[in-house]
């Protein structure tokens, strides 16, 4: 997925159909000069509604499409004949995407399953004909329902990727790189802070033809809990991985503290995060030898592994463990 096509934030105002009006009419016919009522009901509006389709990975194609437009209910007639009911407008979204209110920040519902649909605008009802309207008093309405008017609302569409491993670190910890080497994925990669700046797929590779999928987000800083640097932009992207993966550089002054300060912003950010299976990847091991490396686990209690992107060291080891992690998360969620 090329970085520049990838998109995770869309305001979009959205504008459903009015509802047709009912009919007032009565039923004339040659040895019926004096028939009831029989005017129809008029058509409901058209609706906006998301559907989740998991081919789709990013919001890209409505980026440029502010405005959507739904058609409206079209009126009753007579004959009791209801109005067609206005064309709904369906918009695919990646499995993940989160639809909130625009004005409050409220959030409406979360797409999660291919398929699923769910109403971002609803459409108005089309009106009564005024054959609902007869009455032993009052045998010949003259009157119906106009129909509702649609709505006009502002709406955020934000992704949160669906993956099964998320990488967390700071800046520069090896993450793209790592991606880089265990699957398809080409991140942008350099020696520098703040490398990646979108998130970045990359689906592995694993043992009798399984595979599992990464996401690779930009590296976090203190303070991105509440909203520093990049903040909540790629925060959200880890809600929804089963398992969430560290990696630490090396090279760091105190790997548990980085670990710390880490743990402490996804925390901050949701407690709930807390929750989900955690491995620790220690990043450019080929720098480092085996005495250090085992002064460096002293600092972990969590499962830990030393790897190298560069050289491939523990690559697979690493995968084992987050296949292990990622069918333990899942096999939790069933129970």
């Amino acid at each position: 997925m090329a970085q520049s096509n990838f998109v995770d934030y869309v305001k979009i105002c959205g504008r459903s159909g009015r509802g047709g009006a009912g009919s007032v009419h009565f039923r004339r016919e040659k040895f019926v000069p004096k028939g009831g009522p029989d005017g129809g009901d008029g058509g409901r509006g058209g609706d906006i509604i998301l559907r989740g389709n998991r081919n789709v990975w990013t919001l890209l194609h409505l980026k440029y499409r502010k405005h959507v437009i739904a058609s409206v209910g079209e009126h009753g007639m007579g004959a009791l004949k209801s109005g067609a009911a206005g064309e709904d407008v369906i918009l695919d979204v990646p499995l993940g995407t989160v639809a909130k209110d625009a004005e409050t920040g409220e959030i409406e519902f979360e797409i999660t399953d291919h398929e699923e649909e769910r109403i971002l605008v609803k459409g108005g009802r089309g009106g009564l004909g005024n054959n609902h309207f007869k009455s032993s008093t009052n045998q010949a309405p003259q009157y119906a329902q106009p129909g509702e008017p649609g709505k006009e609302e502002w709406k955020i569409l934000e992704l949160k990727l669906l993956a099964d491993v998320g990488l967390v670190g700071f800046p520069n910890a090896g993450k793209s790189t790592f991606l880089s080497v265990i699957s398809a994925a080409k991140p942008k990669i350099a020696d520098y802070p703040f490398t990646t700046l979108k998130p970045n797929l990359g689906m592995v590779d694993y043992r009798d033809n399984k595979s599992f999928v990464v996401a690779d987000i930009p590296g976090i800083i203190e303070g991105a809990a509440e909203g520093k640097g990049l903040g909540h932009q790629f925060l959200r992207h880890i809600e929804r991985n089963a398992v969430l993966l560290f990696m630490i550089s090396s090279e760091a002054e105190s790997i548990g503290e980085e670990y710390k300060i880490l743990l402490s912003e996804l925390q901050r950010y949701n407690p709930e995060m807390l929750t989900k299976p955690r491995v620790i990847a220690i990043t450019k091991a080929d720098l480092i030898d085996d005495e250090l490396q085992k002064l460096l686990a002293a600092e972990i209690d969590i499962p830990h592994i030393f790897i190298s992107s560069v050289t491939g060291k523990n690559i697979m080891q690493l995968k084992d463990l987050l296949w292990e992690k990622i069918n333990e998360s899942y096999f939790d969620e069933e129970e």
